[in-house]
């Protein structure tokens, strides 16, 4: 099954990032991916991308040509892919099961423009699964009238494209340096959409404060706009820090739940989420419902909003282990852990760094080898 994953949202919200982190996070699962940029204005490509609809048409090019400004250039070059169709089916046919497209930022794409629709319908009839993951900047939590226009636009958004959608609140990780530790409400509030109307006496006092609005009018708008999405009942939101591990597979597993990829099974497995050697694969592995990678929003909360520094640090050292461990960092000795922990406890060390024997082992072959001496020693390997 060809799965065809469009990451969507305005600029700055993170599509090209997530791309990235999608094509990094697949290949260490073993996972096979391609990534493509459809971004005709974007000369910054920081994936490995199967290929780049600027081959096709350039936006300063078009600009140039048709005299139209940057956002009418994007609009005009993507229906000259849809005019091209031919050429983009080329291409998909070349990459693998799963594709990342980036597309462009333009909200216009997103609201009333018609060519990325009708790109999508004539995919969708040659056979390709289409999930849309809608990205906000999760900076729209610390203002209760940016998140209610965010939301939205997310409505907007999940009927101009009418695929399964999975919505996206990005840089989670960043969200306490921008005042989401003073958010009036727990982050479960914000992801799970349910009860706005209490988001009405936070609303009318932010726009007291500001001196922009006020009054009766403005309340039975803000209650208008609130019941306009409760009505609807579809929006809610995974979150997501790109360089989180467990929030990346959660977000993939959102995503493959959305697109049915999750009942059909990863390439060369069998029902069971099996491999041909009867060994269970890594996604497999990590789609059950067993794994215990998955995080609560509240645990995304705690991780990220109250103890952030706290587990940075804890994170930190788990980094470190990890790299000693694959050979990116020198190995400490066992005396220098011995000592570290008794200082650590306010104890004293008895004993001397220099009478680690394998370290002094170590380094005489070492030496022997400098010397030219055919490494007559037999070099030590210290077991982790």
């Amino acid at each position: 099954m060809r799965t065809l994953i469009l990451p969507i949202g305005p600029p700055g919200a993170g599509k090209s990032t997530l791309t990235n982190g999608l094509q990094q996070f697949m290949t260490a699962i073993a996972r096979p991916c391609s990534t493509a940029n459809f971004d005709p204005a974007n000369d910054n490509i920081t994936y490995n991308a199967a290929f780049d609809v600027r081959e096709l048409v350039n936006v300063e090019e078009v600009m140039e040509r048709e005299e139209l400004g940057p956002n009418g250039g994007v609009l005009w070059a993507m229906e000259e892919v849809e005019a091209n169709f031919d050429w983009l089916e080329q291409q998909l046919d070349q990459c693998e099961e799963t594709i990342v497209l980036d597309p462009p930022g333009q909200p216009e794409l997103m609201v009333h423009h018609m060519a990325l629709p009708r790109i999508l319908q004539r995919l969708e009839r040659a056979g390709y699964r289409i999930v849309v993951v809608q990205l906000l900047d999760s900076v729209v939590l610390t203002r209760p009238s940016l998140y209610l226009s965010s939301l939205l636009l997310c409505v907007r958004g999940m009927l101009h494209l009418p695929y399964p959608v999975v919505n996206v609140l990005t840089k989670i990780d960043n969200l306490k340096a921008v005042g989401g530790a003073d958010l009036p409400f727990n982050l479960d509030f914000y992801t799970e959409v349910q009860d706005l109307q209490h988001l009405l006496p936070v609303l009318s006092a932010e726009q007291h404060s500001t001196g922009g609005g006020g009054g009766e009018k403005w309340e039975r708008l803000n209650e208008a706009l609130v019941s306009l999405v409760e009505d609807f009942g579809l929006v809610a939101f995974e979150t997501l820090a790109v360089e989180d591990r467990q929030g990346m597979a959660s977000l993939l597993k959102a995503i493959d739940r959305a697109s049915g990829y999750v009942f059909a099974g990863a390439r060369a497995t069998d029902e069971e989420g099996r491999t041909l050697d009867d060994e269970a694969s890594v996604w497999a592995q990590a789609m059950s419902e067993q794994w215990a990678g998955k995080m609560d929003v509240r645990d995304v909360q705690e991780r990220w909003i109250e103890r952030k520094e706290e587990y940075d640090e804890v994170e930190r050292g788990q980094w470190e282990e990890e790299a000693r461990l694959a050979g990116a960092l020198p190995e400490q000795s066992a005396a220098s852990v011995v000592k570290k922990h008794a200082e650590e406890r306010g104890a004293e060390f008895v004993g001397d760094e220099d009478e680690d024997e394998l370290v002094a082992e170590q380094r005489k072959w070492e030496a022997e080898r400098e010397k030219g001496g055919g490494g007559g020693g037999t070099k030590v390997v210290r077991k982790g």
